[in-house]
Parts: C-alpha cells; structure tokens; sequence
C-alpha cells in the first residue's frame, strides 16, 4: 500500500477569493511530506506571511494537480444560444490560471451569478485564449 502525500499550496493571490494568483506570481507547491511535516511547513510558512491578508497556503493530500498545468474559466455574455459571439459591448472574460480544482470551484461560483441569463456561458480551459 502506497503511502499518503501531503503538499502546501498556495501563495499571493490577486483577490481576497483566493481564486487567481496576483500577477506576476506563480503557484506555490511544496512537498510530498508526511501529514505531520507538511502541517508543519504549513504553520511555518503562513506565520511567516500572516501581514499579508492576501497570501493563503492550504495543505492538500495527494493532490492530483500538481502536474503544472493551469486552466482558466473563459466566457462571458453571448449574443445569442450558438456562444459563437461574445455580445456587443463586451469582451471575453478569462479568469486563472488556476489548478483544476480551483477552475472548478471559481467556474461553480460564476455561473451561480449569471444562472438566470441564458446568454452567458462559462468554460473550463486548458490554454489561455489571450496567448
């Protein structure tokens, strides 16, 4: 039987969401270690950086999305039911990069916010649709 990992993720992030990484920065991983190390690089490392109300580390057991890819949640308001064509007057929105689980939970919160419009359509992506 394989033993558990633990990894401490996190770092500077651009909202008090803790949904997108502040620019300029990357995603931070530390690990594998044990449940009890990594608890404790995890309290070592947030009282280094408790000033910082924008930094947040969390511990992950192992974590799947550590592979370094990113996605990002892309859409926005269409103009009409195809979601070929954003609508006039606005422009695409691209949120991330993200690992796939915070795609997921910003991607859930998002469209809570536009349920009501059958305009609007968000995606979980791979590649960044501004490069």
């Amino acid at each position: 039987m394989s033993e558990k990992r633990f990894y401490v993720i996190g770092g500077e992030y651009s909202d008090s969401a803790f949904s997108t990484i502040a620019a300029g920065k990357s995603l931070e991983k530390y690990g594998p270690y044990t449940e009890v190390d990594a608890h404790a690089f995890w309290r070592d490392i947030t009282g280094r950086t408790v000033d910082n109300a924008m930094v947040r580390y969390v511990v992950e057991e192992n974590h799947s999305q550590l592979d370094d890819k990113s996605y990002y949640v892309v859409g926005g308001e269409y103009a009409d039911t195809t979601f070929a064509t954003i609508a006039s007057g606005h422009s695409l929105e691209v949120y991330g990069p993200f690992t796939q689980q915070q795609a997921q939970d910003f991607w859930r919160t998002i469209t809570s916010q536009t349920i009501d419009s059958c305009l609007h359509r968000y995606d979980i992506s791979h590649e960044d649709p501004r490069r």
